[in-house]
């Protein structure tokens, strides 16, 4: 490990967190049951009201206004990237400029080819139907839905054995919108019949800053510009973070303070909630860590990693590598992970020369 330059400061000290798991983070991108009853109440209804990912809002407006115009149903639409970054309000969003309705379900929800058949009859005429984390649906279910997305039928077998016929029944033409953080889990069969596909990114702080003086306003506390940038400053990019940190930040200043979320009292709130400048929390810091104190700042493999952190590997693709890495404390190399000369200085240390090839 490097040592510590001259006049650096000292080292992050860790705290014991091998039972922090990532739904108990309060920095965690992915959605826990806390969210639930305050996101629907903070989620905008139309494009315009959408905070941010601009590029993908046009491309939306252009696509849904042809849609009506021709009075046709829109293209299926694929949304993919990091958890917490609006995907499923984006869904909605789109339902509601369309003007129609919204039937949402997810990929590990949909078990039975009569589940899948179930719904798509169901559906009127121009239609939404939202499945979230769409990589996690069965083969089965892919092959009822790849006709149905096509060609507007379903395929379903009557009868069984010698007798078993296949009989084609029209359903409604309806615009699917699949969600998922994995596209490298998706067949290619099915994300051929996407004809829209949008990435959304990790947003600014300043379009994260308008979301959380937007939330305030909408949850009614006070709040000033300066604290609104402090806690997008460590909100890692991701709505659904901001809007926690924000609802943490009033319950501190509703009780050590007067109500009114101010610099100091935000600082103070996000001291107590032990997340830094940065956005990071222990699990950050100990995956970093690892990094740096058991293999030498890399490279080190996925697997090697999970195992010496006791996490599962998808937590750490998923959850916690995306914005370590869009911060650039984190690589990943074709030979694994490795610590960047700023999660060194991170921790108050030198970065080692490495004279091998990554």
């Amino acid at each position: 490990m490097g040592a510590r330059g001259p006049g650096t400061k000292p080292p992050v000290e860790l705290m014991p967190d091998d039972d922090i798991m990532p739904d108990d983070r309060l920095v965690t991108a992915v959605r826990v049951d806390d969210d639930a009853q305050y996101e629907a109440g903070l989620r905008p209804r139309t494009l315009d009201e959408y905070i941010g990912q601009e590029r993908v809002r046009e491309n939306l407006h252009v696509s849904i206004t042809a849609a009506k115009q021709r009075g046709e149903a829109l293209d299926h639409v694929l949304l993919y990237g990091p958890p917490g970054l609006g995907k499923t309000t984006l869904a909605c969003v789109i339902a509601n400029e369309l003007g129609v309705a919204i039937r949402p379900t997810a990929g590990p929800v949909i078990e039975r080819a009569g589940d899948l058949a179930a719904m798509l009859t169901t559906l009127q005429e121009r239609e939404v139907l939202f499945i979230d984390e769409v990589h996690r649906m069965s083969p089965a279910i892919e092959e009822i839905l790849y006709p149905a997305m096509e060609d507007y039928e379903l395929d379903i077998m009557i009868g069984q054995g010698p007798s078993a016929r296949s009989v084609k029944v029209p359903v409604q033409r309806f615009t699917l919108i699949g969600a998922t953080t994995r596209t490298g889990l998706l067949t290619a069969p099915l994300r051929a019949r996407f004809g829209i596909v949008h990435r959304l990114d990790f947003y600014g702080e300043e379009d994260i800053r308008e979301i959380v003086q937007r939330s305030a306003r909408i949850i009614g506390v006070p709040i000033d510009h300066d604290a609104s940038v402090e806690i997008a400053r460590r909100s890692r990019g991701t709505p659904r973070v901001a809007n926690r940190l924000l609802r943490r930040v009033r319950d501190y200043a509703q009780v050590r303070a007067s109500g009114h979320i101010t610099l100091d009292v935000a600082g103070r709130a996000l001291r107590l909630l032990e997340v830094d400048e940065h956005g990071f929390d222990e699990i950050d810091r100990r995956l970093l860590r690892t990094i740096i104190e058991k293999f030498d700042g890399g490279p080190v493999g996925v697997a090697s990693l999970a195992a010496a952190m006791s996490e599962e590997r998808d937590a750490i693709e998923d959850i916690y590598e995306p914005f370590l890495i869009q911060v650039g404390f984190l690589d990943r190399t074709p030979r694994g992970r490795v610590a960047t000369a700023r999660a060194y200085e991170y921790f108050g240390l030198t970065a080692p020369r490495k004279d091998r090839l990554w």
